[in-house]
């Protein structure tokens, strides 16, 4: 989350495209133990976004008959100026308060209406970002205006504005994975990333497994060119952003 005193133009990031080969199935028995019955089927793809945030995917691709297992990879903390936010948008003033993610966005309009709802101009960073704001903007338009999408903190600073930054949230891995779940896991042809911090947390986790190289689906080119420069190779994601765009990558395995 930055404030910056002037604006600043939108940059595209480039276009990135992956050609991967196909990826079969990894078919294992049914893990011992207490984790799944024996007419529990293997999953087709893990979802890895936060504890809660996975349900409309899930949802989606059921509607294909696919077969989802929910392993979170990933969860938001609060940052070391969480409890700053409040008081400087009570007291400072901004021309452009700039939000880089949905998460952002969330803990940001905490924090703005802990302060009373002052009147602000934001600038978003992506879609998913935006859609944060939909609900509040068509109750609170007045007070609150989203304006326009900006290159991010350093293409702000590197032009001469002049950026307040605040930490509120920082993501950490998720450690506590049953051993029976990350085994059915890696089972899987596959993995569904949001994030580059999800897809870091995933490879950490499979760390001591030898050679694997199933399928990643990408929630879009950000992550998916992560995931090539570390080293991954059946990498896809969607060339429409979306849910929509999202899920069909995966369907498309069936």
């Amino acid at each position: 989350m930055a404030f910056s005193s002037s604006r600043a133009p939108f940059l595209s990031p480039p276009t990135i495209t992956f050609r991967a080969r196909p990826v079969g199935r990894l078919l294992v028995g049914t893990p011992p133990g207490r984790f799944i019955a024996c007419s529990s089927p293997l999953p087709d793809v893990v979802v890895t976004r936060e504890r809660g945030k996975n349900a409309k995917l899930i949802a989606r691709l059921e509607q294909h008959n696919v077969k989802s297992l929910e392993l979170p990879l990933i969860k938001h903390v609060d940052g070391p100026d969480t409890d700053r936010l409040a008081d400087v948008l009570r007291h400072d003033k901004f021309d452009w308060i700039t939000i880089t993610s949905p998460e952002a966005a969330v803990v940001f309009l905490r924090g703005w209406k802990a302060a009373g709802c002052p009147k602000v101009r934001i600038a978003v960073v992506g879609a998913g970002t935006a859609r944060v704001f939909d609900e509040v903007t068509q109750s609170d338009g007045q007070s609150l205006e989203v304006a326009f999408s900006p290159s991010k903190e350093n293409g702000l600073s590197n032009r001469g504005f002049e950026v307040t930054r605040l930490d509120t949230y920082t993501t950490v891995h998720v450690q506590d994975v049953e051993p029976l779940t990350l085994k059915l896991a890696i089972s899987a042809p596959v993995v569904a990333v949001a994030s580059p911090s999800a897809l870091r947390a995933w490879l950490n986790l499979i760390s001591q497994v030898d050679d694997w190289n199933n399928a990643v689906a990408c929630i879009g080119e950000t992550t998916a060119s992560a995931a090539k420069k570390l080293g991954l190779k059946s990498i896809y994601y969607p060339t429409t952003p979306g849910l929509d765009g999202y899920a069909h990558v995966m369907v498309s395995f069936e």
